[in-house]
């Protein structure tokens, strides 16, 4: 059976497995060739020997790069379940760390608040062996596209990916806060009396309309009778608070940021709406996430630091 065995695996050449799962992490067949101090023919032969072996098309031609396929994703999937698991056996028999620290391409919705992306990645950027983070910022449907095509590792957004969603992806759900309202400190103090009926006809800044939590704030006025006068919407949540002192206007912001809030853009709070959620989520190409970067993230944001009020 073990001489059976050993014929059933003889095809399957892990150093071309290697280049390819390289290739997919770092982006491109230079940067990869970079990496394993090979010529870019020597990797791309290499690739073709891989993909004659398991009979498949790895990658397909997309603009001026390249794209996974369909028989790539799975390839790729079983690969990164390979190489980081023997790279961390080896380290645990050196006792220390022999290799480059991992990159970890992380997608950033535009509608995240900046001061949550931080919280999140703070377990990773403080942990042993800290990856090299690439963070990317865009729309989330453009960031579900790159996520599903393993560009990059994990998305970090808002809201979970929609079951009829284009591309196969998996939502982890992170956890949630309330939202505050936050002004200049001597609006807020007027409005903090009669709060929220003070709210109705004043100035506001709020998030765009097509994001998760502009779509909560709406329904919590109207379910309140409020009609606060819209001065602008954004769909950058920090672009928005920037603008919150110097407008005049009242924002709303993560109650677990709050005192975060106050301190960088020097508003007061005006009052709490515990009925209104703000949700986060990583979205990976996995159902079962691996990456340590990754599961740092989960780990440290179902610790509590989310308010649950």
């Amino acid at each position: 059976m073990g001489a059976t065995m050993a014929a059933e695996l003889h095809w399957l050449n892990y150093h071309h497995l290697l280049y390819f799962w390289t290739i997919v992490r770092e982006g491109s067949v230079s940067r990869a060739a970079e990496r394993l101090r090979l010529s870019q023919p020597t990797v791309s032969a290499q690739i073709r020997k891989l993909e004659r072996a398991l009979e498949v098309t790895l990658f397909e031609r997309h603009g001026r790069g390249l794209r996974l396929t369909d028989a790539g994703r799975v390839v790729y999937q079983y690969a990164d379940d390979i190489f980081p698991v023997g790279r961390e056996m080896i380290e645990t028999l050196r006792g220390r760390t022999t290799e480059p620290r991992a990159r970890l391409t992380i997608g950033i919705a535009n509608a995240v608040p900046k001061l949550i992306v931080h919280r999140l990645l703070k377990p990773v950027l403080h942990g042993g062996n800290a990856p090299h983070l690439l963070c990317v910022e865009d729309n989330t449907d453009s960031l579900l596209t790159r996520v599903a095509a393993f560009e990059v590792d994990v998305v970090i957004a808002d809201r979970p990916a929609p079951p009829h969603a284009r591309v196969k992806v998996f939502n982890h759900a992170l956890g949630d806060s309330s939202m505050s309202f936050f002004a200049a400190p001597a609006i807020a103090a007027r409005l903090r009396r009669g709060f929220p009926r003070s709210l109705d006809g004043q100035p506001m800044l709020l998030p765009a309309p097509q994001t998760a939590v502009r779509q909560a704030l709406d329904a919590w006025f109207d379910a309140q009778r409020l009609r606060p006068r819209i001065v602008a919407e954004f769909e950058d949540s920090a672009l928005l608070k920037a603008f919150g002192r110097e407008s005049g206007a009242v924002f709303a912001a993560p109650s677990a940021i709050a005192a975060d809030v106050r301190r960088l853009y020097q508003v007061a709070s005006l009052g709490l709406a515990p009925a209104v959620r703000e949700s986060y989520y990583a979205i990976s190409a996995q159902r079962r996430v691996t990456h340590p970067g990754v599961l740092a993230i989960t780990r440290g944001a179902r610790q509590g630091w989310l308010d649950h009020s």
